[in-house]
């Protein structure tokens, strides 16, 4: 039977398929349990729930005609050219609410974490360092209605916030290895925050809202896309070059973990596969709803996707190596959400990058699994199976989750964070293999 996680209680971790609950929030129940298998506490974070209550800023963003994305590498000459044709309208304002916002990273290679806290915030947390024990709040007069933070790639301890107006980027100082700091940054007031300075501000034309924003997985150069155009942003010179190909209204992009596709999904329910060695790409349409989540399985040779009005998601494989776009879609079936939960969309997906975890949050539904996110065990054969483990719940009354993501470089076996509507940001180890748990 999946584990169920009882009202007024909250999820540890799991132990080999058995979701651990503790009868209220606090650092000993990790001690007496995953602390003695990994051997640290990830302790919850709190902040304002409140500040999160932050509808309107999409809707202003949205009455404005403005998206943005992205993160491409090297195509600056093979995407230039080409039409532009709008597709985002203000009458699609209800559809922001769909997207799964990036707003929760683990740096790749540290224990750091960084999430959005607030409407102009975003709070680090380094595990690994005692002196840094205590989260720091980033903030700015230049960092407005935050969308999306995102680490980069093989760049230290670098994190990049959109915004209004264009794409901040932090980095972290200590003795002996101080950032250098663009000199347009200067005049700005509030440039350090503990060992974190703002080193750079990739400006948008005519102070668009920045909603989306990806890396490229060489951590070389980042893009958004805007009401008019990718920007292929060069972030160790600052300057970035628009790029125009007729992708309006692109609400989310996704590399994969090679670098040799990308998925660009549409608000009006398209989505391209792209392939990065020859710039080619297949249109795909769906009958379910706009693309509201993707999440490639490690390989890079297949692709989940949630869809804004359907219980199933669907996986996507590739028939042969890049530059083949030759692939298909399967349907994934997920009859435990429907039949426990009764409920009818999932709302967001989260896989983790070993492919044997796979997290969502679903919409609506039955009284008593509200607000919870399922924990899917899964098997790739090569199609995706999966088994439903159980039920997280988080912390305070009526808790929700406002985002999620797994630490993709956790090499103990699947680590899910969460931000949860009631103020916390929580972490949950999930341990299963046999060789590791005594």
């Amino acid at each position: 039977m999946p584990s169920f996680p009882q009202p007024g209680t909250v999820t540890i971790c799991e132990i080999n398929r058995d979701l651990v609950t503790a009868d209220h929030l606090s650092d000993d129940k990790a001690r007496e349990t995953y602390a003695k298998i990994l051997g640290t506490v990830f302790s919850p974070i709190p902040f304002e729930p409140e500040s999160l209550a932050s509808t309107s800023n999409e809707q202003e963003a949205a009455s404005q005609g403005k998206g943005s994305l992205g993160i491409l590498s090297g195509a600056i000459q093979a995407l230039s050219g080409g039409s532009f044709k709008t597709i985002f309208q203000p009458a699609d304002v209800k559809l922001l609410q769909d997207i799964d916002f990036h707003s929760l990273s683990w740096h790749d290679h540290k224990h750091i974490i960084a999430f959005i806290s607030g409407p102009h915030h975003v709070t680090i947390c380094n595990y690994e360092d005692t002196d840094e024990k205590t989260p720091c709040v980033l903030s700015h007069e230049s960092q407005k209605d935050v969308k999306v933070i995102e680490w980069r790639p093989n760049g230290g301890r670098t994190l990049s916030v959109a915004c209004k107006g264009g794409i901040c980027i932090w980095s972290a100082s200590n003795l002996g290895n101080v950032p250098s700091v663009r000199s347009r940054v200067h005049s700005n007031t509030l440039s350090r925050v503990s060992a974190w300075i703002l080193v750079d501000f990739l400006q948008s034309s005519d102070s668009e809202q920045i909603s989306a924003l990806s890396w490229s997985p060489n951590g070389r150069s980042s893009a958004s896309f805007e009401s008019s155009s990718f920007t292929i942003w060069d972030v160790s010179q600052g300057i970035g070059t628009p790029i125009r190909r007729g992708l309006g209204g692109i609400s989310l992009l996704k590399w994969s973990p090679s670098g040799d596709y990308l998925v660009a999904a549409k608000f009006d329910g398209t989505f391209y596969l792209w392939e990065t060695n020859t710039w080619t790409s297949d249109l795909w349409s769906s009958k379910n709803g706009l693309v509201t989540g993707a999440t490639w399985d490690p390989d890079g040779r297949m692709i989940l996707l949630s869809f804004s009005e359907s219980s199933t998601l669907g996986s996507i494989h590739f028939a042969s190596k890049p530059p083949s776009l030759d692939a298909h879609l399967v349907p994934v079936e997920l009859a435990e959400i429907k039949s426990l939960t009764d409920s009818q969309v999932i709302e967001k997906i989260a896989w983790d990058a070993s492919g044997e975890r796979l997290a969502i949050s679903y919409r609506d539904g039955d009284e008593l699994y509200k607000g919870l996110i399922a924990i899917f065990d899964v098997k790739r054969t090569p199609l995706i199976s999966t088994s439903l483990i159980g039920f997280i719940r988080g912390p305070g009354d009526n808790p929700r989750p406002a985002t999620f993501s797994f630490h993709d470089k956790f090499k103990q076996g699947p680590l899910l964070s969460v931000c949860w509507s009631t103020g916390f940001c929580c972490t949950y180890p999930l341990i299963f293999r046999s060789n590791v748990v005594p």
